[in-house]
């Protein structure tokens, strides 16, 4: 297989592409980060770059490369604190693999679109995330008291007095305590008043949130 120098150019491609999208995630803190999305990029790119040379399907060894990324893709999906984390960024380790396959087949102008329109799902788009979530958050709170008749139905409404929505509730008496725990909705700043009332009431026993 001759190696030829716009080979080097199409790597060189990716791994700038795939530095800028990890440069992003690294600065966020993301568990695929800086050299994940660096060595996803170009390893696509090497792929592709293989395929195209080797004699047989090359779309066959495309699709096995997607097939890789998505183990990747699962392995940075986890659960915590009730709430699915990591999906953005499978997503994006997705896309960077997809950016080097583009390129490593000469499709540069659509690998640096569709690189553009990431970037702005991941820039421009975070602020209107943030407002939406500023607006509507659910979140899961876990109280225990010692066990007193409408206890708990006093905190419910307690919630409501807050404008947050219960979306679900169970409780578990054990001896002399009760524990509760609720899905509420609402804005953000109404589960942080929440909480501070929450800390500073003597009769909560344990508290999670």
């Amino acid at each position: 297989m001759e190696f030829h120098t716009e080979d080097l150019y199409k790597l060189l491609f990716s791994f700038l592409l795939g530095a800028i999208i990890g440069a992003e995630r690294e600065y966020r803190s993301k568990s695929a980060g800086l050299r994940t999305m660096i060595l996803i990029a170009v390893g696509s790119t090497l792929f592709t770059l293989v395929s195209v040379r080797m004699s047989g399907d090359a779309g066959r060894i495309a699709a096995n490369i997607v097939t890789g990324i998505g183990f990747i893709g699962a392995g940075i999906i986890f659960r915590e604190n009730n709430r699915v984390v990591g999906i953005t960024t499978a997503a994006i380790v997705w896309v960077t693999a997809a950016l080097g396959m583009s390129i490593g087949a000469g499709y540069y102008l659509v690998a640096l679109y569709s690189f553009l329109i990431a970037g702005m799902s991941l820039v421009v788009l975070t602020p209107i995330q943030q407002w939406i979530r500023n607006k509507n958050q659910i979140k899961s709170y876990r109280l225990m008291c010692i066990y007193q008749k409408r206890t708990l139905k006093d905190y419910e409404g307690l919630f409501k007095s807050f404008g947050l929505t219960v979306l679900g509730a169970e409780q578990n008496r054990s001896g002399s305590h009760i524990t509760g725990s609720w899905l509420l909705q609402g804005s953000q700043e109404m589960h942080g008043k929440l909480t501070e009332y929450l800390l500073e009431d003597k009769d909560i026993v344990e508290f999670d949130f």
